[in-house]
């Protein structure tokens, strides 16, 4: 794989968006998880407001732009795959998303993903999924802006609507063209039939995105990414997947390990995979330089 270097991340996912087929990005809250994700073939992964909440103890709602944009940079500098950032409403008005866009880029990242939802975000959108949208005139000025911070000519602006719950199909598409109009590459959308789903791609004319969202509970359709493909949509997002599989995995084994005082894993898997993690790490490249350099020379201690 090609070495990135500091703005190879957005041109990497500009190629991505151009070529054939779609892109599927899971979330993630840091960086192992992100490096798993590239080890698995992935070609792009998200830093996701929920994902990133989940990891770090800090809800999304009480994220502000130097947490976000810290913990994306020390995902991007771990792999050698494009990252997108969400950075939900933008972390204010107009200034603070040109600001979050500046700050983005200077980290290598490759895109922001923006929303209309109101700023501070709501915490109970987790749990009734009741979104309170801001005008489509004020998120223009948002997406206009973050287009304005533009350094890298690569750098991909994701505009995100959550209109279709609240106003309705019509006001989505309505909002998606006016994004797209402002200056964004990509519309996210959040249908709530698979009818809807089907039917936004073709209607925005524009490329679009689409969320994945295991575990909701207001009956958003979740399909398969190759029907999602199907339809038309470019980025296929997994937004809360591998937060609820680690919380699941882990959860069982350290069950199991408080009740029988044994973990209940195999000596062999474990060695297989304590080395297979360390490599992915990057312990071999270290242990290659000490033994090179340190570890050549014999020290003498003094008192």
């Amino acid at each position: 794989m090609e070495e990135l270097t500091l703005f190879n991340a957005p041109k990497t996912l500009r190629e991505l968006l151009q070529r054939k087929g779609p892109i599927i990005r899971p979330a993630v809250g840091d960086a192992l998880t992100a490096r798993i994700a590239q080890e698995a073939g992935f070609e792009c992964v998200a830093v996701g407001g929920y994902a990133l909440g989940a990891s770090t103890g800090l809800a999304e709602p009480l994220q502000d732009m130097t947490f976000v944009t810290d913990a994306a940079r020390r995902i991007q500098n771990f792999v050698e795959i494009p990252v997108t950032v969400d950075c939900g409403a933008g972390f204010g008005e107009a200034i603070q998303v040109w600001q979050t866009v500046r700050a983005l880029q200077q980290g290598g990242l490759a895109a922001v993903q923006l929303e209309d939802q109101v700023f501070p975000k709501r915490a109970h959108y987790h749990r009734d999924y009741q979104e309170h949208t801001i005008s489509s005139d004020h998120m223009v000025e948002k997406v206009s802006a973050a287009v304005e911070a533009r350094e890298n000519s690569n750098f991909v602006v994701i505009a995100r609507t959550d209109s279709m719950r609240t106003d309705g199909y019509d006001e989505a598409v309505r909002r998606g063209k006016a994004y797209v109009e402002a200056g964004a590459d990509v519309v996210m959308v959040f249908p709530n039939t698979i009818e809807e789903t089907a039917r936004f791609p073709r209607d925005v004319d524009a490329p679009c995105a689409y969320v994945v969202s295991h575990g909701n509970r207001v009956g958003r359709p979740v399909p398969r990414a190759d029907e999602l493909a199907d339809m038309g949509y470019k980025l296929i997002s997994y937004s809360s997947l591998s937060s609820l599989v680690i919380y699941r995995s882990l959860l069982q084994v350290f069950t199991e390990l408080r009740r029988t005082g044994d973990a209940n894993q195999s000596l062999e898997d474990m060695i297989a995979a304590r080395k297979a993690l360390e490599d992915l790490i990057g312990l071999p490249k270290l242990y290659d330089i000490e033994e090179r350099t340190t570890e050549s020379r014999e020290y003498i201690r003094t008192a």
